[in-house]
């Protein structure tokens, strides 16, 4: 179940990581949405990022279901009969949706900017996913406590990566 749990978020994992990728590339629309609720550091680029980046990885799920059939086994979903643009929002922008929501809250309780806030900074993206998925493809518990469990750790694996490459400036 780790394994089909892992395949169905990679696309919002791909999605949250990518603005930290988007910034240092000095890709556009690097504008901040709105600096008084999220901050400056939550800009136009990730959400068109996120959606990208889960999009792409969508379609590279999407072919290795239909390429190879054992992959059906770790699907949760149909992934020939989904629309991948529609499940690119719902991962891309349902990821940094979360990340948005968890940045407003930062705000209110006066947590500075890039200061850890643990798990809320692990889980948050996956919180957004749950919420936009609910609609058309409501998540079992069990892949719920799965990926709340695995994802922490996996966050700071990632974060520590970023930081050793340079791609981000603390290691959380």
């Amino acid at each position: 179940m780790i394994l089909k749990a892992l395949f169905f978020i990679l696309p919002a994992y791909i999605a949250n990581m990518a603005p930290v990728f988007a910034a240092a590339w000095q890709m556009r629309f690097g504008d901040p949405i709105d600096t008084e609720y999220f901050g400056a550091h939550k800009t136009w680029r990730g959400f068109v990022s996120g959606y990208v980046a889960a999009l792409i990885v969508l379609y590279i799920q999407k072919m290795l279901f239909i390429v190879y059939p054992s992959i059906a086994s770790l699907a949760l979903f149909d992934y020939s009969q989904v629309s991948i643009f529609l499940y690119a929002f719902i991962f891309g922008v349902g990821a940094i949706t979360g990340d948005l929501v968890k940045s407003f809250f930062k705000r209110r309780l006066s947590i500075k900017p890039g200061a850890p806030w643990f798990p809320f900074d692990q889980l948050d993206f996956i919180v957004g996913v749950i919420v936009f998925m609910y609609p058309l493809n409501p998540i079992s518990s069990y892949v719920i406590w799965t990926l709340i469990l695995i994802t922490p750790v996996l966050h700071i694996l990632t974060n520590i990566a970023g930081y050793n490459l340079g791609l981000k400036k603390v290691w959380w």
